[in-house]
């Protein structure tokens, strides 16, 4: 049974993959993978020169600012 979800979970990964790189991919889809990404304990952190770093540039919300707490 492990060995079959194994599998399920490659096949899931490597169609998410093509349908994320097909011209015609839609936000539905983007946030399948997302998710996926999310399930499995992956992210990312915005640096220099990245694509994350340049998505959050393009993001329309102001930065919050830390309040320190006493």
């Amino acid at each position: 049974m492990k060995e079959k979800l194994k599998q399920l979970h490659s096949i899931l990964a490597e169609q998410l993959l093509k349908r994320i790189k097909e011209e015609d991919v839609k936000a539905s889809d983007l946030n399948v993978a997302r998710q996926f990404l999310k399930d499995n304990g992956i992210d990312a952190v915005p640096t220099n020169n990245n694509p994350l770093e340049e998505l959050v540039k393009e993001l329309p919300f102001a930065e919050k600012k830390l309040v320190k707490s006493n």
